[in-house]
């Protein structure tokens, strides 16, 4: 086995700086020296549930880019050198229909997830990229193209394809109405990456707090949900709205905003939820949902992200700070992505 320096979890709330094991290189791995590394709150999330009597240690961090530093002996895409992104999944079985279709996010056996996930191979737990080094399979290992910025670019690898599949998958482009609900790590993602895309895009917001925020992202319109009169008024008026609020909350409001024939898609909290089915009903309306991104779309949004220069706002802190950061997430004091450089850890 091959040592590294990274942060565990030390309780529920803490990380501490800590050894950590990596295996061997097999013949389709990569090594990959992480030079930066996203907080997502899902790190938090998996805090939060830690047990301290747990077999294996918990690593956080499953959003990251880096520098290639060793390839197995059956790589062929990568060299040593080479920029790489890797996002929150590492490993498929490969066979299954969802894998064959290019969706890897919806494994029938689950997708190997890039910490406190089962490797495929010897069963051990995967530990995440909050650490100097990461030992990957190669086909879950993306180029990263010339002119992203790596601190960006890494929270494109969990925020940015989580809202990107819908966007595709629901065929928003030029002409289409898309309300974003939530101006956080994945709303001011889905907002760029919808006016991308050429959407007319408009921030749905409890307060107009953040009105000058989603209007220099790009976004056409700003609704304060608050505000009864103004939500009246735009009733049926969206083909698509991103849900990305991680919280528990009413969908009726936004179900309302939602066009004929139009979708509601939740991102960001993902408990149970409970529907009208009236108001599905009237406008013939779609509730669904997506997580992740299987490998073509990954691939398609770094090449999108480069075209159209489009990256997370981030505050990037060097990885000591690593406990401020997720305190700091933890009151959504962030805007709107924290990103850790891991180069202090040698």
């Amino acid at each position: 086995m091959r040592t590294t320096t990274g942060w565990r979890a030390t309780s529920t709330s803490e990380v501490g700086r800590a050894q950590v094991r990596r295996r061997e290189l097999r013949a389709d791995d990569l090594a990959v020296r992480v030079d930066y590394c996203g907080v997502c709150h899902t790190d938090v999330h998996a805090l939060g549930a830690y047990d301290a009597g747990a077999q294996a240690p918990l690593v956080p961090g499953h959003e990251f880019t880096g520098t290639v530093t060793e390839v197995g002996a059956g790589v062929r895409g990568f060299e040593v050198g080479d920029r790489v992104a890797v996002g929150n999944i590492v490993d498929s079985c490969g066979t299954c229909a969802m894998c064959e279709a290019g969706q890897e996010n919806f494994c029938r056996s689950f997708p190997t997830l890039t910490y406190g996930g089962t490797d495929r191979h010897d069963g051990s737990t995967t530990l995440g990229a909050y650490s100097r080094e990461y030992v990957v399979r190669d086909a879950f290992a993306y180029p990263l193209p010339a002119g992203l910025d790596p601190a960006a670019a890494a929270p494109l690898l969990c925020a940015g394809i989580t809202v990107w599949e819908p966007l595709r998958a629901l065929g928003v482009g030029g002409g289409s109405r898309v309300a974003v609900a939530g101006l956080g790590g994945l709303g001011h993602l889905a907002v760029k990456l919808a006016v991308a895309l050429g959407a007319r895009t408009t921030v749905l917001s409890r307060t107009p707090d953040k009105r000058d925020d989603a209007l220099r992202l790009g976004a056409d319109g700003f609704l304060v949900t608050d505000d009864e009169k103004a939500m009246a008024e735009a009733r049926d008026s969206f083909d698509v709205v991103l849900d990305t609020i991680s919280a528990p909350h009413g969908l009726a409001p936004y179900l309302r905003l939602v066009a004929l024939d139009g979708t509601l898609s939740l991102l960001g909290y993902l408990g149970p939820v409970t529907v009208e089915t009236t108001d599905l009903l009237i406008g013939r309306k779609k509730l669904g949902s997506a997580g992740s991104g299987g490998r073509p779309a990954t691939a398609e949004l770094l090449r999108f992200c480069a075209e159209h220069g489009v990256v997370a706002d981030v505050e990037v802190l060097p990885s000591a700070q690593v406990n401020t950061a997720l305190e700091r997430l933890r009151r959504n004091d962030v805007r709107y992505r924290f990103v850790l450089d891991m180069s202090d850890l040698g």
